[in-house]
């Protein structure tokens, strides 16, 4: 069972991380073809769950990163088609900028930032839920 705050706190991420696919799908939903097991964009009530991106945030203590704690932006790209590295370090680029733009505004009262930690994009900062 999760905390109200932490439940509210993941709701919010879960809108960012809605409009962070949406994005991704107006820049890329047309360059690759969509597997086919999974179904086109907007046929599902969750972005996760249809077109051409997974995109979402996990959690990660940090033990071993140089950063520390924070979410990981976990992003699945839908497609059999082979992606250049190039091009698909270009759509995490391009991932990470829309949250790093988006998260002041979804989260005005926390100092967040997204920065590069080894392989994969975070999102650092104030995580506290405040007293509980």
């Amino acid at each position: 069972m999760y905390h109200p705050k932490t439940m509210e706190f993941d709701s919010r991420l879960k809108k960012l991380f809605d409009e962070v696919d949406n994005y991704l799908e107006d820049l890329y939903e047309s360059a690759y073809r969509l597997n086919k097991v999974r179904p086109a964009r907007g046929e599902t009530s969750n972005p996760e769950a249809d077109g051409l991106f997974d995109i979402g945030a996990v959690f990660t203590p940090g033990y071993g990163s140089e950063l520390g704690r924070g979410y990981l932006i976990d992003l699945k790209i839908s497609t059999p088609e082979k992606i250049e590295e190039n091009i698909r370090q270009e759509i995490y680029k391009n991932a990470a900028d829309k949250v790093r733009e988006l998260l002041p505004l979804h989260f005005p009262e926390r100092e967040l930032t997204v920065s590069r930690d080894r392989n994969h994009y975070k999102i650092l900062g104030d995580f506290n839920l405040g007293e509980i």
